[in-house]
């Protein structure tokens, strides 16, 4: 009696009017059908056990990690100035995952001149960017010239005191100084007042920019960088004076006139050829103590070549 109260409880909580024997049966049914509800199904039906799966993952991860670390390796070799953006903004200074890789593009797309190297422009961008940063640096071209006409009372020999003054002039003018004009002063710029180590605060400023160099450093460290610029652009001219200028192409030549502060963009070819030549001639001329008119020859030899200066 007992037991059938309890049944009949149960039959009643569940919204069931079975009996309690016809309830017993009917689970002794399923049981031993197999046909209860959340029995597993036969294995055959898995394609894969939960062990492949996680095997299958661990492997993907393992290989996209792989991978990962060959791209930043690749972009670190080949293109620095890229991988040290790419990393800052991917190391969260910008974050708001997960869309911070498509804010990034996004910069990338609408700042492209100051979030993109030279290699991922198109070549009107490379004209147009070009153009900007020359112009920046052409800024300071006039005070660097005003700074070398301000230290003449203070150079010795009045033969050299004359030759300055004539060069600072014929710049001023618009005419293009000759290769001789300026290896007679190399003597003013290994010592005091216009060696690399006696320069003014202010004309190491104006230098840097001249060279796209940040100015907003002390004077030492922009001393500093300055002297290791020009002496690797030293080293550059020798290895390029001995393999010959005819060896490189159009672009390089190019380039190597853009570095060395003229802008080639809107000069031919055999121009920029010729250019670099004179180049060439004086920086292997010089010493390392000379080193200074290496680097104030980036605009006395730039700035009024074939009417660049606009």
């Amino acid at each position: 009696m007992a037991l059938s109260r309890v049944c009949w409880a149960r039959s009643a909580v569940w919204g069931s009017a079975v009996t309690p024997g016809h309830f017993v049966t009917r689970r002794l049914q399923l049981g031993r059908s197999g046909l209860a509800w959340g029995a597993p199904r036969s294995s055959k039906l898995h394609l894969s056990p939960k062990a492949d799966v996680k095997n299958l993952m661990s492997y993907v991860v393992t290989k996209t990690k792989a991978i990962n670390g060959k791209y930043h390796r690749f972009l670190g070799r080949h293109f620095p100035r890229f991988y040290v953006l790419y990393t800052i903004f991917m190391k969260g200074i910008i974050s708001i995952p997960p869309f911070a890789n498509y804010l990034v593009f996004l910069l990338m797309y609408l700042f492209p001149r100051q979030l993109l190297i030279r290699h991922f422009w198109t070549p009107k961008q490379q004209t147009d960017f070009l153009d900007i940063y020359h112009a920046f640096r052409k800024q300071s071209h006039p005070e660097i010239i005003s700074y070398l006409e301000k230290v003449i009372p203070l150079i010795s020999d009045a033969g050299l005191r004359w030759r300055l003054t004539d060069l600072c002039t014929k710049i001023q003018r618009g005419t293009h100084p000759a290769i001789h004009d300026i290896l007679a002063l190399r003597e003013c710029f290994s010592n005091h007042p216009l060696g690399m180590n006696q320069l003014q605060a202010l004309h190491v400023k104006a230098l840097s920019r001249a060279m796209l160099l940040t100015s907003y450093l002390p004077p030492p460290l922009l001393r500093h960088r300055l002297k290791t610029h020009t002496t690797v652009i030293h080293q550059l001219d020798k290895a390029l004076a001995k393999l010959g200028i005819g060896q490189l192409t159009a672009q390089e030549v190019k380039s190597a006139c853009y570095l060395r502060g003229l802008n080639s963009t809107h000069i031919g070819e055999d121009r920029c050829r010729t250019w670099l030549g004179e180049w060439l001639q004086i920086s292997c001329s010089l010493k390392e103590a000379e080193l200074s008119l290496l680097l104030h020859n980036v605009v006395l030899l730039s700035t009024n070549y074939l009417g660049t200066r606009r």
